[in-house]
């Protein structure tokens, strides 16, 4: 029985952990090889066998997103073995200071920006002739509730995640006519290391994991998925329009 992902290249940065790892792990058992972006090997050594326990491969690259010309090198790495990628999912990220604006060290704030958002930038340049060489690239970045919610103190986490929204609208946009499909995902409050480091006093029991949004990140990857430059908003099940002032 032919599996949905079967002879599919699917990239997914920060796929050592959290929802990139969960992710990793459904997109293999749907056959795809996975290409895994993260900075610890150890951790992805674990991943690797894990991903050979469902029957599938993966390719290692041990890599800080901070590392620009990394990126770049990866996507012709990518062109000289395939020729092509079929999913980039953009999930690796850094939650930053939970503090007033005034407080944030430039150096938070670059580090913030670089990871969250200019890398999600450069995998796309990087990567964006290889997923128009498929037939049905698929582009996937992890947003936030915080990128519209705006809380006070949470002020680089929700800028980068509000400029992941822009981004991949305009990307979406740019490939109205092609095989290319963007979407972003609000996974909502999961039980990960990022949301027990910006709310420690939370009950880490009482939210879903990572594993149950992973089933729903992989119809998005999915030849057949059609929707694009739209948010799927996991705490609802539900696929929204950005919606603009008239």
């Amino acid at each position: 029985m032919t599996k949905p992902l079967e002879n599919r290249i699917a990239l997914i940065t920060g796929a050592s952990r959290g929802i990139g790892r969960a992710a990793a792990l459904a997109f293999a058992e749907a056959g795809a090889h996975i290409v895994a972006v993260a900075r610890t090997q150890g951790a992805l050594e674990e991943l690797d066998d894990a991903i050979r326990e469902r029957g599938s491969t993966a390719t290692l690259v041990p890599m800080d997103l901070k590392d620009m010309e990394g990126l770049d090198r990866l996507g012709a790495a990518i062109f000289e073995r395939w020729g092509k990628l079929d999913v980039f999912l953009g999930n690796g990220a850094v939650l930053g200071p939970i503090s007033p604006l005034g407080h944030v060290s430039p150096k938070a704030w670059d580090e913030v920006m670089t990871v969250n958002v200019t890398a999600n930038w450069r995998l796309i340049r990087s990567l964006d002739p290889l997923l128009q060489a498929s037939d049905a690239g698929r582009a996937i970045l992890l947003s936030s509730g915080a990128s519209w919610k705006r809380s006070a103190y949470w002020g680089p986490y929700s800028v980068s995640k509000a400029a992941i929204d822009a981004l991949g609208s305009t990307y979406a946009n740019e490939n109205a006519s092609t095989n290319v499909r963007v979407m972003m995902v609000n996974p909502g409050p999961l039980r990960t290391e990022m949301r027990a480091a910006a709310l420690p006093g939370e009950d880490p029991m009482t939210l879903e994991t990572p594993e149950d949004l992973a089933p729903w990140i992989l119809k998005l990857a999915l030849p057949e998925w059609s929707d694009t430059g739209k948010v799927f908003d996991f705490p609802s099940r539900k696929v929204l329009s950005y919606r603009w002032p008239e």
